[in-house]
């Protein structure tokens, strides 16, 4: 079983990595293989509504001058998705959503069952506000893909704003590892 984790924030070092490598370490000592994808650095523009994949119905983008459909195809081929973001904005980054609105829009294209059925997890870092709309905002696409995703013993969220700072968040780090062991046993269940 794999779980591949995609890294919505540039900075692919701050919080919202520290969070990620976090759960995916729960999951690797759970014995899932796990994989991380960094948009930092990758071009990944937002959907442009052509609605060529509706034509196409190939399980990818139509747009083919950035990096979107490689990140997609590590997504499909995993059995479970951690999507993770700072929070800007009371939300996610605009990597992040460019991400989102193209696979949910590939997806459907597709007849909504590119994605189904895998397991799918929010890791949100955030400074004061707006954690609840990013989570929200990634759980919209796991929910209307049709993925199942695991709780855990909190909202998979940690407070930080200076790089390190959610190690200093007891709770969240917590959070990290509940949702590392929902998530490996969620896909131990689904897997047989």
């Amino acid at each position: 079983m794999k779980v591949v984790a995609i890294n919505g924030s540039p900075h692919k070092e701050g919080n919202t990595y520290i969070l990620t490598r976090r759960v995916m370490g729960t999951l690797e000592r759970e014995g899932i293989e796990t994989e991380l994808v960094q948009l930092a650095g990758l071009k990944t523009r937002g959907c442009l509504g052509c609605f060529q994949c509706m034509k196409n119905r190939d399980g990818r983008c139509s747009v083919t001058a950035d990096d979107f459909n490689s990140v997609l195809e590590k997504m499909l081929a995993a059995d479970g998705v951690i999507l993770a973001s700072p929070t800007y904005v009371s939300s996610v980054t605009a990597e992040m959503k460019a991400l989102i609105d193209r696979a949910c829009m590939v997806n459907i294209a597709n007849g909504g069952t590119l994605l189904k059925r895998k397991v799918g997890a929010a890791v949100v870092a955030f400074r004061r506000a707006g954690a609840m709309m990013a989570f929200n905002t990634i759980n919209q696409l796991f929910l209307i893909a049709g993925m199942i995703v695991p709780g855990a013993s909190y909202w998979n969220l940690g407070l930080g704003l200076a790089p390190g700072d959610v190690e200093k968040d007891v709770e969240g780090l917590s959070v990290m590892d509940s949702l590392g062991e929902n998530m490996a046993w969620l896909l131990r269940k689904l897997g047989g």
